[in-house]
């Protein structure tokens, strides 16, 4: 129950942030995309470090999520991060949302509970075991070389889709390692082993990438575009490592079809939300390059 709670708060922190670091990240020209300027520019603009003020409390909530729950349960909630944010800027803003956000709203709420009761993720130890982590990073590796490459050869919300599937596994990567740093504290051990082990500061490593990654998918194009491959993209993927690196088990067989159905509703609903002016943060216009 309490990874569920923090889990929660980490969703709604979380998705507050990535609005708030989409309206300063819209206001950057093309030419600083994927470099460090791009950076630069972020960190001139108050909105954006707002947003990051709420990345370090969401940090710290999911790592108290991760700690007491199953890392196949608790990265999935997140897929609720968009649905919980409109609605606290609707209450904030005095800005009622459409009755088409509010079907995607109970999409993304049904199937979520749709996905997590079917799939019903159990078991699993705290930390990996072995060289695991060795097949995983080469892996993870590849697979974002693949997607930043694929993206430099787009524009516009093709280039945000595929940086956002890639935030998206370097932020389950980092949930991963997070994950098995936390448990160390656990052991007799204590803070000597946490802070000696190597996947506390490739967790920072991680989240850096993560956050890089991003903001381009942010600045690259529309919150459509890039927030569905963000939500999906980090609870599938955590889940195939709560499976493959910590043990835990998901049901398989028949219940794939009502997890896919799952997976369908949260896409549909996750669209619909990010096409509110609420998620898009009424972004001003981006500046041309000199």
């Amino acid at each position: 129950m309490i990874s569920v709670l923090f889990a929660v708060l980490t969703a709604i922190s979380n998705g507050s942030a990535s609005v708030l670091q989409r309206r300063a990240a819209a206001t950057a020209p093309d030419s600083q995309s994927l470099s460090l300027a791009l950076i630069g520019h972020l960190l001139r603009q108050r909105v954006w470090l707002a947003g990051i003020g709420l990345v370090i409390v969401a940090a710290v909530c999911q790592a108290v999520a991760l700690a007491t729950g199953p890392i196949a349960v608790v990265q999935p909630i997140f897929v609720i991060e968009l649905p919980m944010t409109l609605l606290i800027a609707s209450y904030v803003f005095r800005s009622a949302l459409p009755r088409t956000a509010w079907y995607g709203v109970a999409a993304v709420t049904v199937g979520l509970a749709v996905g997590l009761g079917s799939a019903a993720p159990t078991g699993g130890s705290e930390t990996v075991a072995g060289l695991s982590w060795v097949p995983a990073l080469v892996i993870t590796g590849i697979f974002e070389a693949l997607l930043i490459a694929a993206a430099r050869r787009t524009r516009k919300n093709a280039r945000a889709a595929l940086l956002g599937l890639a935030a998206a596994c370097a932020y389950a990567l980092t949930a991963a390692l997070l994950k098995d740093a936390v448990a160390r504290l656990e052991g007799g051990a204590g803070l000597t082993a946490f802070f000696t082990s190597w996947q506390l500061y490739a967790t920072a490593v991680a989240g850096i990438g993560a956050l890089f990654l991003l903001q381009n998918a942010l600045q690259a194009g529309s919150l459509v575009a890039s927030q569905p491959m963000l939500t999906l993209g980090d609870a599938l993927i955590s889940i195939t490592y709560g499976v493959t690196l910590f043990g835990e088990s998901v049901r398989t067989g028949w219940w794939l079809l009502p997890e896919l159905l799952a997976v369908a509703l949260i896409t549909a609903g996750c669209l619909e939300l990010a096409r509110s002016p609420l998620a898009g943060g009424a972004s001003p216009p981006k500046p041309r390059a000199r």
